[in-house]
This record gives structure tokens, sequence and C-alpha cells, in this order.
């Protein structure tokens, strides 16, 4: 898969090396001199250009590429390069980095971005996963807000505790993805039973997910446990 990354930081150059890592190519780009380090990510192509001009994308062949990722400090930026990669070259799929949280409403895909990643958002959900027990967490939003991954650790109180998979009425279009048990993910298999300190997680339209929550635990028998 090619991939090209907009912004030659320390974000830019830690996406890149995972991605290298995984088999993907890599081209990053960023119309600041200081930030073209060759050598610090020497697998990947590098083009000191503006990801925001149409001229410096042609020239990135950003029709040929299957993701491109925004991760620039700037949110305009960001905006701007995911806007051009979806309309004006077709890529696929477009991923956009969050600098400021009162911005995070615009990363739509009226502006191209098909997955907004909100730094600030994905840390106080990874503090609330962590200490919650009983309460729904969004983890992440896909395509604009429109699905959600959701987490919840089942407590001991809840009514699905011992429920089948497959006896779940789970509300609207939820769908229970994995499994989290005993520090291993398990596939959802139907004829399986939730457990008490079940780490479940659904992907889910956010309409539903008040109602996911309280069909897990009644609100009376959620709590909080921070030990």
């Amino acid at each position: 898969m090619r991939v090209v990354i907009a912004g030659a930081g320390n974000v830019g150059r830690s996406i890149a090396r995972e991605l290298i890592a995984n088999g993907h190519e890599i081209l990053l780009i960023d119309r600041d001199p200081n930030a073209i380090k060759p050598e610090s990510v020497p697998e990947a192509e590098w083009l000191l250009a503006d990801a925001c001009e149409l001229a410096s994308l042609e020239e990135a062949s950003l029709d040929s590429c299957d993701v491109a990722i925004a991760a620039t400090g700037d949110d305009k930026a960001n905006l701007v390069h995911s806007l051009l990669a979806k309309t004006e070259f077709g890529v696929p799929r477009t991923v956009g980095r969050v600098n400021h949280p009162s911005n995070e409403w615009m990363f739509d895909d009226l502006w191209g971005v098909d997955v907004a990643v909100s730094t600030p958002r994905l840390m106080c959900a990874l503090v609330e996963e962590a200490v919650t027990v009983g309460d729904l967490v969004r983890l992440f939003s896909f395509r604009g807000g429109h699905a959600n991954l959701v987490e919840m650790t089942l407590p001991e109180a809840s009514p699905r505790v011992g429920t089948r998979i497959a006896d779940l009425n789970l509300p609207g279009d939820a769908v229970l993805v994995t499994i989290i048990r005993d520090g291993a993910a398990r596939a959802p298999e139907r004829d399986a039973a939730l457990e008490a300190n079940d780490e479940l997680l659904f992907v889910s339209d956010p309409v539903y997910e008040a109602d996911l929550a309280q069909y897990l635990v009644p609100r009376s028998l959620r709590s909080v446990d921070v030990g």
C-alpha cells in the first residue's frame, strides 16, 4: 500500500516508521527544509513541497496513493490537504490529525476526512477506559462520526453476565467486534457467554450509544472503580 504523509515532524516520522515496518511504501512531504531529514527514515521517499498546493500533490503522484495522512501541527493545513486528496486526486482513504479539540467538528467527510485522530480525545478515552467499569467509553470515530468504536468493561452486576452472544439483543446497528478477556482478544462466538470483567468492543452509530449502555448496564447499576 502506498501512503503519503503530509507533515514530516515527529508525528509524521513516527507514523512513517510504523507503516514501513508493516511493509507499506511511504512518501513524506513537508514545506519546511528543516523537517526534511531522510536519514531519520531512510526507507521513505521525501519531498520538499507544500502539501496544500495542487502542483506539489501532482508531483507527489497523489492519485496513485491508497491513503493520505495529514499529520501536520496545523489544523487548517490538515483540512486542506485532506480535501484536495479526496476531491482532486480521489485518494480512497484519508486520515486527519486534529491538534485542537475545538476544531474537531470540521474533520468530517465535507472536508474529505474519512478518519479524524484527535490526540486529546484519544488520551481522555484511554484514561476513562483504564479507570471505569460499567460505563461506555468512546475510543474512536470513523467516517466523520457516523460510526464509533466504543468499549465497556462488564461489571459483575450487569444482567448480561452469563448471556450467550447469540442471545444478545443489541440496539440499532451495534455490533460486538471483540472480547478482551484475561489480556487476550477473542472472537465473539455465538455459543460463548459473557463474563464479568470482559472488555467488550463494539462498533455503533452514535445515536444508539445511550441505548447500548443502558442495555448492557442499567444506569442504576453503573459505578466507577479507580482501584
